[in-house]
């Protein structure tokens, strides 16, 4: 079927208006009409090729949320009406380790919900600045959001996970202090998510102006990062930091945060690599460095229905779709508080 979307032919080339054709509905398929799809950094990143392997034409969007038109015969979990979402992984082998651990977003056959090799035309996944999108059902979510927070919703699906599974991994609760650097689409939800976990947080900005709106967001300190003498006020006092910064900068003023033992996480990805950092900062006091990408498809229902129940979504602008390139460079200055949702009903031709 074919059906609206917004996408780039060519990464030196602004996004425009397309026809797509996306599969009829298998037996294990849910159709969902998307309603609203958040505009992620990485959409960015992906769409100009600043990140290897873009497939044109591209159309990108992976925070999606809607109401399912149809199922596939063999669907159980979902029905017509439903209110669902789909974030970044739209299959996977379902079958290795990472699957059958509800990983599947580190499963080697992972297929990302655009830019992904697929069976259906022209070859690879197209995302969600798109009218309708068709999906497995294992990798289709449930939304128990009211109806009327649907749009604040959909940056959950990539923001949300990314900033809640190493949150949960690395068991952020009561009596920790913990970072978060960076606020901004990532890091405004760090620090939601963070205080609704228990956690005392301090977040980390280099722009002045922030300090009122982080403590909005939920932060009990705020930080700013150029201004030495707040830096040292925190030397060796934080459990964990997240840091959520998608620019190259220097990690090291931050690991002097650190307590013997805390780890920073980073979530950000830039599109060339950070400074490498100083060893020292590491193993004098055992400090770690890790990473992690998103979540599996039960740790992302978790984090839907965990943001449910302490009423957290996103803080959005929302946008038409022929909005989208002037969206993005917009984004580029950080002038956005603090993420762009389309309003997919105006893809309409």
């Amino acid at each position: 079927m074919e059906i609206k979307a917004y996408g780039a032919r060519a990464g030196d080339l602004p996004l425009e208006s397309m026809d797509i054709t996306r599969r009829q509905p298998g037996a294990n398929d849910v159709q969902i009409d998307i309603a609203f799809c958040g505009v992620c950094h990485s959409d960015i990143h992906q769409v100009r090729s600043e990140w290897a392997g873009t497939l044109y034409p591209c159309v990108p969007g992976h925070e999606i949320v809607g109401r399912v038109l149809a199922v596939g015969e063999q669907v159980s979990g979902f029905q017509k009406g439903d209110l669902v979402g789909v974030g970044c992984i739209v299959d996977s082998c379902q079958h290795c380790p990472d699957c059958n651990e509800g990983l599947e977003n580190f499963c080697d056959h992972m297929v990302g919900t655009y830019n992904s090799p697929t069976p259906d035309a022209p070859g690879h996944t197209l995302g969600g600045y798109a009218q309708q999108i068709v999906v497995h059902e294992r990798y289709v979510l449930r939304i128990r959001h009211p109806e009327s927070q649907l749009a604040a919703v959909a940056p959950l699906l990539c923001a949300g996970i990314t900033t809640y599974s190493p949150l949960r991994h690395w068991k952020v609760g009561p009596g920790q202090k913990v970072g978060v650097v960076g606020i901004g689409g990532l890091g405004h939800m760090g620090i939601k998510l963070a205080h609704a976990m228990g956690a005392h947080v301090v977040a980390f900005t280099t722009s002045e102006s922030k300090r009122a709106e982080a403590r909005k967001l939920g932060a009990d300190e705020v930080v700013v990062s150029r201004n030495p003498d707040e830096m040292a006020a925190h030397a060796m006092s934080l459990d964990f930091i997240l840091n959520t910064v998608a620019a190259p900068h220097d990690l090291d003023p931050f690991f002097a945060l650190l307590k013997r033992d805390g780890t920073m996480t980073l979530v950000g990805a830039p599109s060339t690599p950070h400074p490498s950092p100083n060893v020292f900062s590491l193993i004098m006091k055992r400090r770690s460095l890790a990473g992690s990408l998103i979540g599996g498809i039960p740790e992302t229902q978790e984090m839907l229905d965990f943001c449910a129940e302490h009423g957290i979504v996103a803080d959005i602008e929302m946008i038409r779709a022929d909005q989208i390139n002037d969206a993005y460079e917009r984004m580029l200055k950080g002038d956005v508080k603090y993420r762009f949702v389309i309003d997919n009903g105006t893809l309409e031709a």
